[in-house]
């Protein structure tokens, strides 16, 4: 019930404006967001690499509503990876599609993130295509697949698919064999039954099929879960399967678990952690709380150490 609580709330546009303009709300948001700021998310992700763990970095936003923001949003991700060039951090890329316009102009969403994309190949980097909700799921994946094969691309660009989806286990099988390096997570959006599984059973259950087809498929691949119940179980796995530890990486979320994240660093596996930046934070602060509203708790401590 708090999911769906949550979820709703994400959608709800005059919370979210008097969230985001709020000192409390920024706040609040400092538990799961590295700042508004390139140069916050820069500490950041600096404090991340001397601990030996990679990152990925989000300029949050979607949903934009004309052209000129969709270039602006573009435009940002344009300086990071600039400053990631500069600085030689270990970091990739992360964007949404409806942050580069895609309810807007299909065409220009194309065209702002071949660009990027392009930008990344040149400096050696990776675009991650956020996957979004159920509207968007094929849309998305027809055009990383597009880009993927373009001349210059393969290889620097990926996606991500959601275990909760039905539709997970096909769409892994079709990308693996392209090439395509996939980001697996649980899902963070309300789906009908139809499409996807409701049960944290049946999600759990389909992200471990599908967390052992990708690791089967030689193309690196990043596991995005916080379960210590499921990352210990593709841990033993991979090691009597013969999976080294370098041929994929564990993902978390910025704010979330650091203490597995810096032991599994410690015992040599692959972890990246996202870390998302900006002014749009509320949407995202509260899909993290439908994921685990016991995070609520957490952050009201926080709060009331002041």
């Amino acid at each position: 019930m708090l999911r769906e609580v949550f979820i709703g709330l994400s959608e709800n546009q005059s919370l979210r404006h008097f969230a985001e303009r709020s000192p409390l709300g920024l706040k609040m948001s400092r538990r799961f967001v590295a700042g508004t700021t390139i140069e916050e998310l820069i500490q950041a992700t600096e404090t991340v690499n001397r601990l030996g763990i990679h990152a990925s970095v989000d300029n949050l936003g979607e949903n934009v509503t004309n052209r000129e923001e969709a270039v602006a949003s573009a435009r940002v991700y344009h300086q990071l990876l600039d400053e990631i060039e500069r600085r030689k951090l270990d970091v990739n890329v992360s964007l949404k599609l409806t942050h580069m316009g895609l309810d807007v102009d299909e065409k220009l969403a194309r065209q702002v993130v071949t660009e990027l994309v392009e930008h990344a190949a040149r400096i050696q980097n990776f675009i991650r295509v956020d996957m979004e909700g159920s509207a968007y799921t094929q849309r998305t994946l027809d055009f990383v697949r597009e880009l993927h094969r373009q001349p210059g691309c393969a290889g620097r660009v990926g996606t991500v698919l959601q275990a909760y989806m039905h539709r997970t286990m096909d769409d892994a099988k079709l990308l693996v064999s392209e090439g395509i390096r996939i980001r697996l997570c649980k899902g963070a959006y309300k789906e009908p039954p139809g499409i996807a599984f409701q049960a944290k059973s049946e999600v759990d259950a389909n992200y471990v099929r599908a967390a052992k087809y990708l690791l089967k498929g030689g193309v690196f691949h990043g596991l995005a879960t916080h379960d210590e119940a499921i990352i210990t179980e593709i841990k033993n796995w991979a090691k009597a399967e013969g999976i080294a530890p370098g041929a994929f990486e564990f993902q978390m979320l910025h704010g979330i678990r650091r203490d597995l994240q810096e032991q599994l660093a410690r015992e040599g596996w692959g972890v990246r952690v996202y870390i998302p930046f900006g002014t749009e934070w509320y949407p995202y602060f509260m899909r993290r709380l439908a994921e685990r509203p016991a995070n609520v708790w957490f952050i009201t401590k926080n709060l009331l150490r002041g």
